[in-house]
């Protein structure tokens, strides 16, 4: 058995992507899980995307933690999302959280659950400003 995840892609446009994510544990849980894959995200006058900035994020995790991770040699840590907590982040003011992975950088963003259980969820929105 897996957790029950999902993605739903709502805007993929030249310079943003809006992606919604969910999962509904089964107790195992996600490591390191690629949920943004940027050369799977659409191209702009033929350049694909080779990064993205995270410019804001709405979310709600009950019974777990998410730590949203830069995809790299070593993953680093973007953001961790709070258990039994919801909010909205809006990094927009500065330029939003990019990418400062270093060796074998993707650009691809990574989710890892910490502490779930059984029936544990999560519903996360982030909107991105992609790099070519």
């Amino acid at each position: 058995m897996a957790d029950a995840v999902a993605s739903q892609t709502l805007v993929d446009d030249n310079r943003r992507a809006v992606i919604k994510l969910t999962n509904i544990s089964d107790g195992t849980g996600e490591s390191a899980v690629t949920k943004v894959d940027v050369s799977g995200l659409a191209t702009n006058d033929g350049r694909t995307c080779t990064g993205v900035t995270i410019e804001k994020i709405w979310w709600q995790c009950v019974g777990m933690k998410v730590n949203i991770l830069f995809d790299a040699s070593t993953d680093v840590l973007a953001i961790q999302l709070g258990e039994n907590q919801s909010g909205d982040h809006d990094y927009s003011g500065f330029g939003g959280l990019s990418n400062n992975a270093g060796s074998g950088v993707t650009g691809d963003i990574k989710f890892t659950t910490v502490e779930h259980s059984s029936g544990d969820t999560y519903t996360i929105i982030l909107s991105l400003i992609k790099e070519y």
